[in-house]
C-alpha cells in the first residue's frame, strides 16, 4: 500500500434485506492515519455498513477495498490487516485476561509463545490493563472487559479498525485512555471507523465523522465540516457586558434583524440568530459605537447531540 492508497474505499455500495434497503449507494473514503465516527440515529445503516466492512456479509452490489485489497476477491488477506472490536463481545469467563489474549494471539499465528507473551503484554500496556493480566475475565467490569477486548483486536497490528461501541461501558478515565489510544495508532498510520452513542466523545475522539440516515450519507468530512453542513443555521448567541450596561445593550439586540428570544440574566444576554456572520460581526460593532462595553460575544455551535436530534426528528415527520 502507498501513502495515497486509501485505508478504507467504498464505492456505490448498496443493502437490500429482501425488499427493504439498508444502505442506499454509499461512498466513502478514509485515508490512513484517520479517525472516522460513524454515526446516526437507528436505522441509519451503520450495522450493516459496519457487516460489510468486517467481511461479515456481501453487500447488494458495490465495491469496498481495504488498503487496496478488494474486500470480496481475497477476504483472506483484507482479515490480516482488519481488526474488529463489536459491542459486547464475549469473553470466556475461565480465563484470565492473558490468556483470552494469548488464545487469540495464537489463532493469528504471532510466533513463539515468548514472542506472543511479548506481544500480549505490550497490548495489555497499551490499553492500561497490565495490572488485570492475571485477573479472571468473569471478575473484569464491563470497562475493563472493553479494554481486554481492545487489547486483542491489537494483537496483529491490523492496518484498519472497526470498532463498534467501543466505549461503553467504561468510566471517563477509561474513555480518555481509549481516546489517547486511538491516536496513538492514528499517529503510527493505522485507520480507524467508530461507531458511538456518546456523540461528545465521538467529537473528541474523531479527526473526520459520516452522518448516515435512512441509509444514506448525509455528510462526511472533518468534524467542523460536518457541523457547520448539518447544524442549525439558527444558532444561540450570548454576550457578556460589563456591569451597568445590559439595560442599554437590551433594546438594541432585540430590534435587531435575525434575533429572537432574547433572555437576561444580570450582565449576560443570550438570544437565537438567524443572521449571517457579516450580521452577526455588525451586531457587535453596533453596541461598541453604542457606549455598550462587551466583555465577551459568544457563538454556541450546534452540538453533534443537536445535529441527531434533528436528523431523528425529521424521520419522524415523515412518517406522521
Amino acid at each position: 500500500m502507498t501513502t495515497s492508497t486509501p485505508a478504507i474505499e467504498i464505492r456505490d455500495m448498496r443493502v437490500d434485506y429482501g425488499s427493504f434497503m439498508a444502505v442506499n449507494d454509499i461512498s466513502l473514503t478514509v485515508p490512513p492515519g484517520e479517525v472516522c465516527g460513524l454515526v446516526g440515529p437507528n436505522g441509519a445503516g451503520k450495522t450493516s455498513t459496519f457487516k460489510v466492512l468486517t467481511t461479515l456479509m456481501h453487500p447488494t452490489y458495490g465495491e469496498v477495498r481495504l488498503c487496496g485489497l478488494d474486500l470480496f476477491d481475497d477476504p483472506e488477506s483484507a482479515r490480516e490487516i482488519l481488526g474488529y472490536m463489536p459491542d459486547f463481545a464475549p469473553v470466556p469467563g475461565d480465563l484470565r485476561a492473558w490468556e483470552f489474549l494469548d488464545l487469540f494471539a495464537h489463532a493469528h499465528g504471532l510466533g513463539s509463545r515468548s514472542r506472543r507473551r511479548e506481544r500480549v503484554e505490550q497490548c495489555l500496556e497499551e490499553v492500561h490493563m497490565t495490572e488485570k493480566r492475571n485477573a479472571w475475565c468473569r471478575e473484569l467490569s464491563r470497562g475493563q472487559t472493553q479494554r481486554l477486548v481492545l487489547a486483542k483486536t491489537l494483537l496483529h497490528r491490523p492496518k484498519v479498525m472497526i470498532l463498534d461501541e467501543p466505549a461503553s461501558g467504561m468510566d471517563p478515565l477509561s474513555r480518555r485512555d481509549l481516546r489517547m489510544t486511538l491516536r496513538h495508532l492514528a499517529t503510527n498510520g493505522v485507520a480507524v471507523i467508530v461507531s458511538s452513542h456518546i456523540l461528545s466523545e465521538l467529537a473528541d475522539m474523531c479527526t473526520s465523522l459520516c452522518v448516515m440516515n435512512r441509509g444514506q450519507i448525509l455528510s462526511a468530512g472533518p468534524v467542523d465540516t460536518v457541523r457547520q453542513q448539518l447544524g442549525n443555521a439558527d444558532r444561540t448567541l450570548a454576550i457578556t457586558v460589563l456591569p451597568g450596561h445590559a439595560a442599554a445593550a437590551a433594546p438594541l439586540v432585540e430590534a435587531w434583524p435575525g434575533v429572537r428570544g432574547l433572555t437576561t440574566q444580570g450582565e449576560r444576554l443570550s438570544f437565537h440568530f438567524t443572521g449571517s456572520g457579516e450580521d452577526q460581526a455588525a451586531l457587535l460593532a453596533a453596541l461598541l459605537t453604542a457606549g455598550v462595553k462587551v466583555r465577551s460575544f459568544e457563538e454556541q455551535k450546534s452540538t453533534f447531540e443537536d445535529i441527531l436530534v434533528q436528523v431523528a426528528e425529521g424521520n419522524r415527520a415523515r412518517h406522521d
